[in-house]
């Protein structure tokens, strides 16, 4: 079959989940390699965690609890549609806003979502469940796409007080140019997309010479970059197979020595100079973001302008009844004030770019100071363990992963300068390290220890030490956790090939380090040869995590079956609560 054989004809609501979910996972592989890149308009380096918090806790409140696996109209529900589905997420990215990338981003949602609701309401088009496969033949056509992608441009040009070009607004609108070209043509849906891209990666390249400071760094724009990157994951899930060639060469682009140098320039623009606690920028000092509610189109334009006078960067974005404010100032109370005059505003964020510099510069030197530890629980019996060993438990059960957004805040409310983050799940780690790159920004000492189960940050907590210093706590729980073998008892929900053998629904599958190692029918019995196999390399320790319905009897049998074969074996019993695995299994 040939690779055109997969191709979508139409964007239905369930490829539209799936291109909002793989762009997540773009800004997360990426969000290190775009801070890098972050210059400006203030050299910052928080454009990739701010695109990826963004998103990420826009995708979380968008989620609907009917359907802890899917997004609204995933094709799971009738009530479902592409039009509220993706004004849905328009909203909630508006609310979830970060920083100067973020907004933006929700305003390029925001032009996707008018083009698909005007023709829902026009004819039907995208206004019905996607229910069916990816032959549905409601959703969005290659002209529809090039119509989206203008109207994206557009209302992203339009955020902006004082638009720049050799920015995303540069990249957004090369791709909207193209589209257009093709869909003139009568490209498909596919040629659009892949039209788009190439013309974003071209206008990507062509940043550095638009801009001076990029110049100077030697880089393409951070923002710029992002938006290539939801572009490929569109063009990646309406062709069904990896995207089309690499991007731009980035072995200049991304020269730690040029980026070094950026961080030190002279000259105009946005830049940082100086060092250490003597780091002086270009521009205004703070970032301040706040959501406005109670006004309207005339306070809110009135507000865009005092906000104009007072500093740069100004993006005022909404309409009817919510708006997210965003400036680079010097006088922060005269920034809110004038929000106060506009209407109410609140979640109220205020950012002074040196100390945001200095956290990240000094990262990991801070050796002395109460430590906090943030710990993720996929059940009740976890969260209480976790609590009762001094952590801030934050849920994290199947389906309703954490998302960065939900850890920033526990990491906050953690009320300490050194916080220790366990995310115990190996899908959590990426959103734990996002929260605590976006931590920094508040002069906060944040470390991920890379826990990848529960047994593991059980582990980790036990050589926890609050009064030893972030460092020593470092060392001790990644060596817990690393020393730990862990594996788990779950039963099938489907047919599957795994690396025991073939499974259907109803089997019971025995997994070490999230790799399927044995398929039964009794939970007891491969719950004991996980726990044999995991012993093989000897241990002293064997925690048994009981889950939501395995009785004591399933974690007393499994207990003895090890202290037959190992007599000085030590064993923890834990009612857990979790979900999917009534058995999870650690040796130490």
């Amino acid at each position: 079959m040939s690779g055109d054989s997969f191709r979508l004809e139409r964007l239905n609501a369930r490829a539209a989940r799936r291109w909002a979910v793989a762009t997540r996972t773009a800004f997360a592989s990426h969000r290190a390699e775009l801070d890098d890149l972050n210059v400006f308009p203030v050299p910052d380096g928080d454009t990739g965690t701010n695109l990826y918090i963004t998103l990420d806790s826009a995708l979380e409140a968008a989620r609907e609890p009917r359907e802890p696996d899917t997004l609204p109209g995933s094709g799971t529900s009738a009530a479902g549609t592409m039009a509220t589905d993706v004004a849905t997420l328009a909203r909630a990215t508006l609310l979830a806003a970060r920083g100067n990338s973020g907004v933006i981003l929700s305003q390029l949602v925001r032009g996707l979502s008018e083009v698909i609701a005007e023709a829902a309401a026009s004819d039907g088009v995208g206004g019905v469940a996607g229910s069916g496969g990816d032959g549905d033949p409601h959703g969005l056509d290659g002209p529809m796409l090039a119509l989206a992608l203008r109207r994206a441009s557009e209302r992203a040009y339009a955020s902006v007080t004082r638009p720049v070009e050799g920015t995303i607004l540069s990249v957004a609108a090369a791709a909207a140019s193209a589209a257009e070209l093709a869909a003139s043509t009568g490209s498909d849906l596919y040629a659009v997309a892949h039209a788009s891209l190439v013309a974003a990666r071209v206008a990507l390249a062509a940043t550095t010479a638009q801009l001076p400071v990029l110049a100077r760094a030697g880089v393409v724009d951070a923002g710029g970059l992002g938006y290539v990157l939801v572009l490929e994951a569109l063009e990646l899930v309406i062709a069904g197979s990896p995207v089309s060639g690499p991007l731009p060469p980035r072995a200049a682009h991304f020269s730690p020595i040029a980026l070094r140098a950026a961080a030190h320039a002279d000259g105009n623009g946005a830049t940082a100079k100086g060092d250490g606690d003597r780091l002086e920028l270009g521009g205004p000092s703070y970032e301040v973001m706040y959501l406005l509610s109670d006004s309207d189109e005339e306070a809110v334009a009135v507000l865009r302008s005092r906000l104009d006078a007072l500093g740069d960067s100004v993006l005022v974005v909404g309409g009817e009844d919510l708006w997210n404010v965003h400036v680079h100032v010097d006088d922060v109370g005269a920034a809110i004030q004038a929000g106060i005059e506009a209407g109410r505003p609140h979640r109220i964020a205020v950012t002074h770019f040196a100390d945001q510099k200095r956290a990240r510069t000094h990262s990991g030197t801070s050796r002395h100071g109460p430590v906090a530890v943030v710990a993720c629980a996929a059940g009740e019996g976890l969260a209480e363990v976790f609590g009762a060993a001094g952590a801030v438990p934050v849920f994290n059960g199947p389906g309703r992963r954490a998302s960065a957004g939900q850890l920033l805040d526990a990491i906050r409310s953690a009320h300490s300068q050194y916080v220790i983050v366990l995310p115990n799940d190996k899908d959590t780690v990426l959103a734990a390290e996002a929260a605590a790159s976006a931590a920094a920004d508040g002069g906060l000492e944040v470390h991920v220890v890379r826990a990848r189960s529960a047994v593991q940050g059980i582990a980790a907590l036990a050589v926890f030490e609050p009064a030893a210093s972030v460092r020593d706590n470092l060392i001790a729980m990644s060596g817990a956790s690393g020393a730990t073998r862990h594996g788990g008892v779950t039963v099938a929900a489907k047919a599957s090939l795994t690396s025991a053998g073939p499974c259907h629904p109803g089997d019971v599958l025995g997994a070490i380090d999230g790799d399927v190692v044995v398929v039964g029918h009794d939970q007891g019995m491969v719950g004991a040869d996980v726990v044999a196999r995991l012993l093989a390399g000897g241990g002293e320790l064997l925690t048994v995590v009981s889950g939501v319905g395995a009785g004591p009897e399933l974690s007393a049998l499994v207990a003895q079956s090890a202290r037959t074969s190992h007599p000085d074996l030590e064993v923890s019993i834990i009612d857990g609560g979790q979900a999917t695995y009534p058995l999870l299994l650690g040796v130490e």
